[in-house]
Order: structure tokens, then sequence, then C-alpha cells
């Protein structure tokens, strides 16, 4: 008789589990989607990662548009979307991590891949959309990234001061300025204000 019971209730634990499982996928592509702009959002490929921390695909998109969902395996908040052009450059540093590589040693080898035309730079003018935040998260319930702030970075390799007109630190709260010029790591930051 225990054993009957006991059944039923092993069914509902699987169950439980799947669900949020499929949860967590659900609410990680919903998370996502809110880095890219609205127009954009249905037809995203989405980035995301598995109950193991693994990077994956959680959905394939369609208009060349990419998004990735919270990584569990860093510290902060940060959810992105950028556009295929984007994705050599950032498969490249994916790469590199995985092998154990540092921030420093990523940085060195992706400038020297594409200072010798092997790594393929996102195109002039490519936007990426970071929703980010030491202590942001997802509120499932609301469907809404809580705490969090808004960058957009405008990649402009070599871009210098000279040939934007920009300057080198922002003019103030949301201004325009460019990072890192005439590098192949140069572009325009933009920073609205918090709240906005």
């Amino acid at each position: 008789m225990k054993l009957l019971k006991f059944i039923p209730f092993c069914f509902f634990l699987v169950l439980c589990v799947g669900c949020k499982a499929q949860d967590n996928k659900a609410d990680q592509i919903k998370m996502a989607l809110l880095a890219a702009p609205v127009e954009v959002r249905d037809g995203a490929h989405v980035y995301g990662f598995d109950n193991d921390g693994k990077f994956i695909t959680l959905r394939e998109g369609t208009n060349g548009f990419i998004v990735r969902s919270d990584d569990p395996n860093q510290e902060g908040f940060e959810v992105v979307c950028y556009g295929v052009d984007a994705e050599p450059f950032m498969a490249r540093g994916r790469e590199l991590k995985s092998k154990g590589k540092g921030r420093a040693d990523v940085l060195t080898m992706r400038e020297a891949e594409a200072e010798a035309g092997t790594l393929k730079m996102p195109n002039y003018g490519s936007v990426l959309h970071i929703y980010y935040g030491q202590n942001a998260k997802y509120n499932p319930e609301t469907e809404e990234i809580e705490g969090a702030s808004y960058r957009y970075v405008i990649y402009t390799p070599q871009a210098t001061q000279a040939s934007t007109g920009l300057p080198l630190r922002p003019n103030g709260p949301g201004h325009p300025w460019l990072m890192f010029p005439g590098t192949h790591r140069a572009h325009i930051m933009i920073t609205p204000p918090e709240g906005n």
C-alpha cells in the first residue's frame, strides 16, 4: 500500500522538476529578450545556460539579432543584444574563456587576430545593447528586470576623436563618448541616467 502511494509521488516529483527546468528556459528567453529593441524580439536568436551552467542555444533566430540571458556563473546581472555581424567577435571571446583564458589574454589575443585580419569585427555602427546591474534581477512574476541600468555600445573600430567629433569621456550623464580610440575596440558608449 505504501509503495502504491509512493509511485504517484515520485511521478509528481519528476513532473515538477521538468516544469522547473522548462520555466527556467522560458524565463531565460523572456529576460534575454528585454535587452533587445521591441521590434526585433520575436525573431531574435536566444542564447542561455543549461542546468549545469553550460552555454547553449535556447531558441533559433530568424532576423539577424542575438540575445543572451544572464550568466549564472558570473557575478552581477547582465543580458545583452547584438547583431549577427558581431557574433564572430563574441564567439571568439567565449571560446578563449572556455579554454581558461583571462580577460587580459582574451583582449590581447582578439586584438592580434583583428589586426591580422583573421577575426571578423562587428560592422562599423553595429550596436550592443546591455541591460545590467550588480544587484539587478529578473522577476518572473512581473516579467521585468528590477534594479538594472541600460547601456548602448556602438562599435566603431579604429575611430578616433578627430574622426567622430566625440569626447573621450562623457560631458554629462547620458552623453555619448568614445572609448579606446584608434584601436580595434573603439566604440561609442551611451549610458542613460539610472531610471531612464
